[in-house]
């Protein structure tokens, strides 16, 4: 949205004042659907739990393409956010239903990485979608057949350790790691801030976050107002800034106490 942002602005009609309420729209509804969907996500189950996410995710996305108005991408971004909230919490519940605990902490790693370098590569990518396709509604239909596409191997390959045909009883001891069989605790939010972890993690995101997050919507813009950086020419310096900001965030969280 952020590297399409100077084209629609143009062909769209938005002020900035507009395009801020679209970026806002997102960013609440993340927050909203950030405190539901761990406890949908418990209830049904991670195979479907991210099913359903990355289904309505993907919905969301094709609905940006369906926009004729600053409102119509306002609420395709409240779609969008109140379903991508259901990323984190289901990889990592499926990445403590698959690894080991000696392992989880670099699976996470792997997977938080992996959603910096889809930003990484979108400077790249949109404006070869663009000119191939001739629309920038191309972006976002094909960003949602590729989260249908994955939804697709998703549910006939992935079930827990104990239920697929992919895990014999070795690799399930294995991942088990001889941890005990415990039952379902509900903890209070309110006990998890006696941890230094919980205000390691908060604070780090607290300061590393709302900068992330400006260079991803605003960054285009500025290099197009202010320097005239169009869409062929934004890849060197949105890769240039997102690389060194992912490589600081990263930084950041890691010097966080275990």
């Amino acid at each position: 949205m952020g590297i399409l942002a100077p084209l629609l602005e143009t062909e769209i009609g938005w002020t900035e004042l507009q395009y801020g309420y679209i970026v806002s729209a997102f960013q609440f509804a993340y927050a909203i659907g950030t405190l539901l969907v761990g406890y949908i996500i418990d209830r049904i189950g991670t195979r479907w739990g991210f099913a359903l996410a990355v289904g309505l995710w993907s919905i969301a996305s094709m609905l940006h393409a369906a926009a004729r108005s600053w409102i119509g991408f306002a609420m395709a971004r409240v779609g969008l956010g109140l379903s991508e909230a259901g990323n984190f919490p289901a990889a990592i519940k499926t990445v403590a239903e698959w690894f080991p605990k000696k392992e989880r902490a670099f699976a996470t790693g792997l997977f938080n990485g992996g959603s910096n370098v889809g930003a990484i590569m979108a400077p790249l990518l949109i404006p070869l979608i663009i000119a191939s396709l001739g629309s920038w509604r191309w972006v976002f239909i094909l960003s949602g057949f590729l989260g249908v596409f994955w939804l697709i191997f998703w549910l006939i390959l992935y079930k827990k350790p104990q239920q697929s045909r992919f895990a014999n009883q070795a690799e399930i001891e294995y991942i088990n790691d001889g941890e005990p069989d415990v039952k379902d605790v509900n903890i209070s939010w309110v006990s998890l801030l006696k941890y230094r972890q919980t205000w390691a993690v908060a604070l780090g995101k607290f300061f590393s976050d709302p900068v992330w997050w400006f260079y991803l919507y605003w960054g285009a813009k500025f290099l197009h107002s202010k320097f005239g950086v169009d869409l062929k020419e934004l890849a060197l310096p949105l890769v240039s800034i997102y690389v060194v900001a992912v490589w600081a965030q990263g930084l950041l969280l890691c010097s966080a106490p275990s």
